[in-house]
């Protein structure tokens, strides 16, 4: 029959290096853990890491990283890292007494009681040399992982590896097993000094994870930082269905951003700034002497927005990701209306506030709101606003379109647009293709252009991003 505490410790172990690579594994987690793996058995290791990463792994690009997490984890022959037992185990396996590891034992013991007396933590040695799981789960302190927030180059690894043994307690550990060796020493003789090079290999062995630790911490934040610059540069056009979900989590992480600025904003503008002038007037009240400052409050007015995208195949992705973006800081704007268009124009604002995002996405892309399989018309839907919405414009308004501007060769109605920025306080067109093709077939971008206040390029998340900010802060 199996040893369950065996089979238990070292699926503790597993866990905590998993956690070490970056997953978030909760304690309900690891006993779905626990299930999962006496379900599949331990016969087949390709198994039971399906079983564990159907209950750990929440999105399919961190499945690689889950694979190679654990492989590492059993390749204890050949690598760093592996199921090792604990140090009690390991010491009897060298060939240590059980007289010496009771010693050891009482010794270990009376150095935590000593450290607890003088108020101190429990001392850092016994968890250091004990390694595995435990010294994972020291690695997951909030302390430790703070003290490797501004990590970031790999050049940097060891000043950081270095910090991160401070905050375990490495060099008071090393210290303690100097100590150690002179009773170990006194009590066994040649024996004891054979038993404490023992506890400094395996304070060495922990000083080697701790740099493994640190190193793969760099080397992840490059691979995040990578990936998120190649995908915040890639063109729409290009993004594969996985790309298009985490540009969306960017799009939203990006708004609630934005809205936590803006509210930041408004509360410093209610407190007001000093005005220097008004505060040294009243100061002669009081012989010149500064007693009260004086506040100028700055009123700053939310902008309204008004938006109407092109939902036709040419910028699906893009005015996918407007949309959202609009949707997700409504309250950042005074009022916000939306439009979607191919060549009839139909508003969604209401959709929108009544929906949830990707229910009004699904809807406004399953043509429930316009028909999209008609070619775009950009005449019809810009006159149709004109002569359905335009009174709802005013010097506060922004009007934003999205669209490449491919008029399918039919009136474009350059002339409306002149008149909608005539009674708005800007028109910001956003264009889903490069400058170097709006005088190609039938775009009509190049009349459009100056009619607008600003036309910007929006072909990746980038430049949606310093787009979405324009339009924050437009005033």
């Amino acid at each position: 029959m199996p040893d369950l505490r065996a089979i238990t410790r070292v699926l503790d172990e597993l866990l905590w290096s998993l956690r070490r690579a970056g997953f978030v594994i909760s304690t309900a987690q690891a006993i779905d853990c626990a299930r999962a793996a006496a379900a599949v058995g331990l016969g087949s290791r390709d198994t039971l890491c399906d079983a564990l990463a159907a209950v750990i792994v929440t999105r399919a690009d961190s499945r690689l990283r889950f694979d190679r997490a654990f492989d590492a984890f059993f390749l204890s022959a050949h690598g760093p890292r592996g199921p090792r037992g604990d140090i009690w185990q390991r010491l009897g396996a060298a060939g240590f007494t059980e007289d010496e590891l009771a010693e050891l034992r009482t010794l270990l013991t009376a150095l935590a009681a000593s450290s607890r007396e003088r108020g101190g933590h429990e001392h850092p040695l016994a968890a250091l040399v004990e390694g595995g799981a435990e010294l994972d789960r020291l690695l997951q302190l909030t302390s430790v992982r703070r003290s490797l927030d501004a990590l970031h180059n790999p050049l940097q690894a060891g000043f950081f590896a270095y910090r991160v043994e401070e905050k375990l307690g490495l060099p008071r550990a090393r210290s303690a097993l100097g100590a150690l060796r002179t009773r170990l020493r006194d009590a066994f003789g040649a024996r004891g000094d054979l038993l404490a090079d023992a506890l400094k290999a395996e304070l060495d062995r922990a000083s080697d994870e701790v740099r493994s630790h640190v190193r793969d911490v760099v080397a992840q934040r490059t691979e995040e930082t990578s990936r998120a610059s190649t995908l915040s540069t890639t063109p729409f056009v290009r993004l594969s269905q996985i790309e298009i979900d985490e540009v969306r989590r960017a799009v939203r992480r990006f708004a609630e951003r934005l809205r936590g600025g803006e509210r930041l904003k408004r509360r410093r503008a209610r407190q007001g700034r000093i005005d220097p002038h008004l505060t040294l007037r009243r100061a002669l009240r009081t012989g010149g002497v500064p007693f009260e400052p004086v506040r100028r409050v700055r009123r700053r007015d939310k902008p309204r927005l008004v938006l109407l995208c092109d939902v036709s195949d040419s910028v699906r992705a893009a005015a996918c990701f407007m949309l959202e973006f609009v949707a997700a800081t409504h309250d950042l704007f005074d009022r916000t209306r939306s439009f979607v268009f191919v060549s009839d124009l139909a508003e969604t604002t209401q959709l929108f506030e009544r929906e949830s995002i990707d229910v009004a996405l699904a809807r406004a892309y399953g043509g429930q709101v316009v028909a999209i399989t008609s070619n775009s018309n950009y005449g019809r839907a810009l006159r149709l606003f004109e002569s359905r919405h335009l009174n709802g414009v005013d010097r506060r308004t922004t009007v934003v379109i999205l669209g490449d501007g491919r008029t399918n060769f039919h009136d474009d109605a350059a002339e409306v647009l002149g008149r909608i920025r005539s009674r708005a306080r800007a028109l910001v067109w956003l264009s889903p293709e490069s400058r170097g093709n709006w005088a190609i077939g039938d775009s009509a971008m190049a009349r459009y252009e100056p009619q607008c206040t600003q036309v910007l390029e929006v072909r990746s998340a980038r430049e949606l991003e310093d787009a979405a900010r324009l339009l924050v802060h437009l005033r």
